[in-house]
């Protein structure tokens, strides 16, 4: 009777489990100024301006006239702001800007505080893989009265995407 009974109760409890493993990264995609430690972000909030950049489509999120805009650039108000020296919050919930008021009053504490390490001054291999900190490119200049080829090489150095201060053009 024990027997029979552990046999039934084990055929209704093995299941067929199917395991679904999703591991999302976007290293390459976060501007060197966005904050180390993370391995994806959909948006980082920016208490100080009181916006979203959107990490994917490289677009700042704000407020103009009561719309949420999406724009390449922070608007002029904002011109003074570094955004390699603001605080930046990860946010990846998708459209962030919909629960507005929750995430201001609950990050508006970080306003007017100091950047957390951020990605340009990272020696983490992580993200030094995705970059180019120096590169040599020779650039091939003839002499046309000898005939003979100058080798010039010139470093150059990239910092990453992200311009400092979010302007830029807006693309439609």
């Amino acid at each position: 009777m024990i027997l029979t009974t552990a046999i039934a109760l084990s055929v209704f409890t093995v299941q067929k489990v199917s395991a679904q493993i999703s591991v999302n990264i976007n290293i390459g995609s976060q501007p060197a100024w966005g904050p180390v430690g993370y391995d994806y972000v959909n948006y980082y909030y920016l208490p100080d301006v009181d916006a979203y950049y959107d990490v994917p489509n490289r677009r700042y999120v704000y407020l103009d006239n009561n719309v949420w805009v999406h724009r390449t650039y922070l608007p002029a108000r904002y011109s003074n702001y570094n955004v390699y020296n603001g605080y930046k919050v990860v946010i990846n919930d998708p459209e962030p800007w919909r629960n507005h008021t929750v995430i201001h009053n609950k990050y508006v504490v970080y306003k007017g505080k100091p950047s957390q390490p951020i990605i340009r001054n990272s020696h983490d291999v992580k993200y030094t893989k995705y970059r180019t900190s120096k590169k040599t490119v020779t650039h091939v200049k003839v002499d046309n009265d000898k005939g003979r080829k100058n080798f010039t090489k010139v470093k150059v150095k990239s910092h990453g995407h992200g311009n400092g201060r979010g302007k830029g053009h807006d693309k439609h």
